[in-house]
């Protein structure tokens, strides 16, 4: 009878010789693959930085002369000429009745005394008597005393000085160089929008900016986070909640002037609330920064470890006891860093907010919600509409503005991030 064969022995598994030549050249493409690799990614670094120096430099040398203005001289004798009782210069009616006296044909004819050559009241710039009258307010002796005030220039003639001018303003800039100074421009951070450049401020803007938040903050903050409590503490996991969950990733994802539309169709056509007031654009872009908290919110209470739970509920916490007490707090930072990762997509918004009508020419900051308002963003977008030079360097200012403010959100949310994180 014959015997099985047994198997032949399998072969001794040995070492990779790595000293063949084979080896060597695949050991060469390695390296060779993650050098480039490295290379391409340091490449992206320094273009990315390359685009965003580009973009600050390009940005404050267009803009940093906009927060300067160029003042001229202005020898004033008002004697005779406004005629004003004192007593109605302390009270609310002073700006009225320095108008009625006749300032501004004053001040035009102090220029045309001082300097008939160069055209006289044509140098100044349409604010140029009201600085005269804030000056009056401040001291009324002035009526009565012969003075010289330091008054801004037409845009023509501030362009030429910060030399951006045409050949006509430069040759009066340069006659007019001794009389010329360039000083910080407060106006610029305490006006509204203007026809005339050199009395364009951003304070009428900012302020409707600011209003604006506060309503989007005020819904979008509450109803995302207790949305995102709810999905992921006490709703059951069927296909509603699927669906909930799938819209809510899907409205994170939809364009900005979706929401204006929606926001145009209910508040304005359905509930029929003022139109460019920052009470609309708020909520409004509330409904576009809700999907950024409650996606924000859950991915930071699911980072909360379940012995947290485990451990309130062992020692009688009730489930709201446990939510409120120790899931909330511990997912406080991660929840505050999304919404104002959220809030600053929201303050950098234009089209919601051009489609609810936030670009009305707005000559003074509102005093409420339910003023006719604009924002940075929109405010931004109009001056950049304009034909006139003197806006291209209020637009860059204003750009710069709008970037601090949007650097200073995004601190705030890396502040918050790395003071209150908790590591597992």
């Amino acid at each position: 009878m014959n015997k099985p064969v047994a198997p032949p022995a399998p072969a001794e598994r040995r070492p990779t010789d790595w000293q063949t030549p084979a080896m060597q050249r695949r050991i060469r493409r390695r390296y060779a693959a993650e050098r480039r690799f490295r290379l391409l990614g340091l490449a992206a670094v320094f273009l990315s930085a390359a685009f965003l120096l580009y973009l600050l430099a390009t940005m404050i040398g267009q803009g940093a002369s906009g927060f300067t203005e160029t003042r001229i001289a202005l020898p004033l004798d008002l004697r005779g000429r406004v005629v004003v009782n004192p007593a109605r210069l302390n009270g609310a009616g002073a700006d009225l009745a320095l108008a009625g006296a006749g300032l501004e044909n004053a001040v035009d004819a102090a220029a045309n005394a001082a300097y008939p050559r160069q055209g006289g009241a044509t140098l100044l710039s349409d604010g140029a008597w009201l600085r005269v009258r804030d000056a009056i307010k401040r001291d009324p002796a002035l009526l009565r005393t012969p003075t010289t005030i330091d008054v801004p220039v037409a845009s023509a003639i501030d362009m030429a000085y910060k030399d951006d001018g045409d050949a006509a303003s430069e040759a009066a800039v340069a006659a007019l160089r001794p009389h010329l100074s360039r000083e910080l421009n407060r106006g610029f951070f305490a006006g509204s929008d203007a026809t005339d450049p050199t009395r364009a401020g951003i304070w009428g803007a900012l302020k409707g900016s600011l209003l604006t938040m506060i309503v989007t903050l005020g819904l979008a903050f509450p109803i995302g986070v207790l949305s995102a409590l709810y999905l992921e503490e006490y709703a059951p996991r069927n296909r509603w909640t699927d669906l909930i969950e799938v819209s809510i990733n899907n409205l994170a994802a939809v364009p900005s002037i979706i929401f204006g539309l929606l926001g145009l169709a209910v508040f304005l056509g359905t509930f029929h609330m003022p139109r460019s007031a920052a009470v609309v654009g708020g909520l409004t872009l509330a409904l576009m920064t809700m999907p950024v908290i409650v996606i924000a919110g859950r991915n930071a209470i699911t980072a909360v470890p379940p012995s947290i739970r485990d451990a309130a509920r062992a020692l009688g916490a009730s489930p709201i006891q446990v939510v409120f007490h120790h899931v909330l707090p511990l997912a406080l930072p991660g929840i505050l860093t999304g919404t104002i990762i959220g809030m600053a997509r929201a303050l950098g918004e234009t089209a919601p907010l051009l489609m609810i009508g936030m670009r009305a020419f707005i000559a003074a900051p509102p005093g409420k919600l339910t003023d006719p308002a604009t924002v940075l963003p929109v405010q931004i977008f109009l001056w950049s509409d304009e034909v006139q030079k003197g806006f291209v360097e209020k637009t860059s200012a204003a750009i710069i503005v709008l970037l601090v403010v949007l650097l200073a959100m995004n601190g705030v949310a890396i502040y918050l991030r790395n003071r209150f994180e908790t590591r597992w």
